[in-house]
């Protein structure tokens, strides 16, 4: 019998992992709601016509597609086979899993655009999958936790991502990070400065890689995507930039001759970083990056990336402007912005770092044991009074040896325990075990619950 197994790029999680990630899952949420951001889901699956033609040429072919159920060949023939795998999918394949939350996103403000109240602000934490070949910090199947705000053109938005992004990391115990901003804008600028007017979607796609590939390989790509060997070595004083934020975009306001969208977003994102200031935040974390150019088409505006240090892994956190998402599902005019969260490579980076709290990866905090039935059904009225209390706790169900009901919660990490026995039923005062220590000593049940509530 062969042994079963789990598809690559996707992980099970036991209870001590699923206890560190609702960590991550529960700080992210209480954030979101404290901006004021409203909870939603979507489907798992959407149809391909809602999800194809989002993510650039790239990200398109990432989709994991669902075959049609019953005879999905029956509307095939000889001629799309011949045609290849492009042409077959569309016939075979009509939904697919989601890639991301934000396009899910759009589709519902445009579904239900009558009912909400603009601008709208939702927070959404499900999982995503991509057809991706799986690495360290890289899933096929992997949870985003998302915020955005829809129906607003304003660059307070932009501001407030920046403070939620420091909220996060912050109450998460993650000190060392960088969050790396740019504006399309600015790289449509970039391009007609260059002579490459029109090409910026390449330019983005090209240049975003320049991090995994290096700058030989990007300059390689730009000339198989058309990109003229002058234009390409008119960007040198793009790649050379460096300083700090506000030099740097003394030097763009140079380079940037007649290119009005390249102003515009240049001053875009200045009017973002005065709002930060302006917020009072003592450290925002934040530094341009003019070669920051997030892969996904559908942004328009201001991009955000976030890297944790200390670690070789990739992004944690990404978002940005899209000014016409809605309009592919014809809702045009509808500007939004916003920040995705991945948890799975916020909780590699505190797995490695040993960010996470002790007692946040145990769940059950008292353990009550037993003799005999008679001191079990004893028991069974201070186990509610104690889950009441709101104390994780649990009995051992089993008639066992005293030793092996210790080593159950020994083996648990449960750190405190109940002895329940013939003395203590008749006197009411407990045998209280701090597992750590060791110490035992009689106590009532006020005074266990003192105890471990505080």
């Amino acid at each position: 019998m062969s042994q079963p197994t789990i598809p690559k790029g996707t992980r099970d999680f036991g209870p001590a992992q699923m206890a560190k990630r609702s960590f991550i899952f529960d700080t992210i949420k209480s954030v979101f709601q404290q901006f004021g951001f409203q909870p939603l889901e979507t489907p798992t699956m959407e149809n391909l016509s809602v999800l194809m033609g989002k993510y650039g040429e790239e990200g398109d072919q990432l989709l994991f597609k669902i075959l049609n159920s019953g005879d999905f060949l029956k509307e095939t023939d000889e001629d799309d086979f011949r045609g290849g795998s492009k042409k077959m999918a569309s016939k075979i394949a009509e939904k697919g899993l989601r890639y991301d939350l934000t396009v899910p996103f759009a589709r519902y403000v445009a579904m239900n655009r009558h009912t909400l109240v603009f601008p709208f602000r939702r927070y959404q934490i499900q999982p995503v999958w991509r057809a991706d070949r799986p690495q360290k910090g890289r899933y096929r199947e992997f949870y985003q936790c998302d915020a955005d705000v829809v129906g607003t053109d304003s660059l307070l938005c932009e501001a407030e991502i920046v403070l939620v992004l420091n909220q996060v990391l912050g109450r998460l115990g993650i000190r060392n990070y960088a969050i790396k901003v740019n504006n399309r804008k600015i790289l449509t600028g970039i391009a007609e400065t260059v002579g490459a007017a029109g090409k910026e979607a390449d330019l983005a796609v090209a240049i975003d890689k320049l991090d995994k590939i290096g700058r030989e390989k990007v300059e390689q790509e730009l000339a198989e995507r058309g990109f003229p060997a002058e234009a390409i070595r008119r960007m040198e004083p793009f790649f050379a930039m460096d300083g700090e934020a506000h030099e740097q975009l003394e030097q763009l306001q140079n380079l940037f001759g007649n290119s009005q969208t390249g102003r515009q977003g240049l001053a875009e994102l200045i009017e973002v970083l005065r709002l930060v200031e302006v917020s009072g935040l003592a450290d925002s974390h934040l530094q341009f990056d003019v070669t920051l150019a997030r892969g996904l088409s559908y942004y328009t505006g201001a991009i955000f990336e976030v890297k944790a240090g200390g670690v070789q892994i990739g992004s944690i956190s990404g978002g940005g402007r899209y000014d016409n998402l809605t309009g592919a599902f014809g809702v045009p005019g509808l500007s939004g912005v916003g920040i995705s969260f991945g948890v799975d490579r916020i909780c590699d980076v505190m797995e490695e770092l040993g960010f996470f709290p002790k007692k946040d990866t145990i769940s059950t905090q008292i353990l009550l044991v037993h003799f005999d039935a008679e001191t079990r059904d004893y028991g069974l009225p201070l186990l509610r009074q104690l889950r009441e209390a709101g104390i994780n706790a649990e009995m051992y169900p089993d008639l066992a040896k005293l030793k092996k009901q210790l080593d159950y919660a020994d083996r648990k990490g449960i750190p405190f325990v109940i002895v329940i026995g013939t003395d203590e039923m008749a006197t009411g005062r407990l045998a209280f075990k701090n597992m750590a220590t060791g110490q035992q000593n009689l106590r009532t049940m006020e005074e266990i619950i003192g105890q471990v509530s505080i």
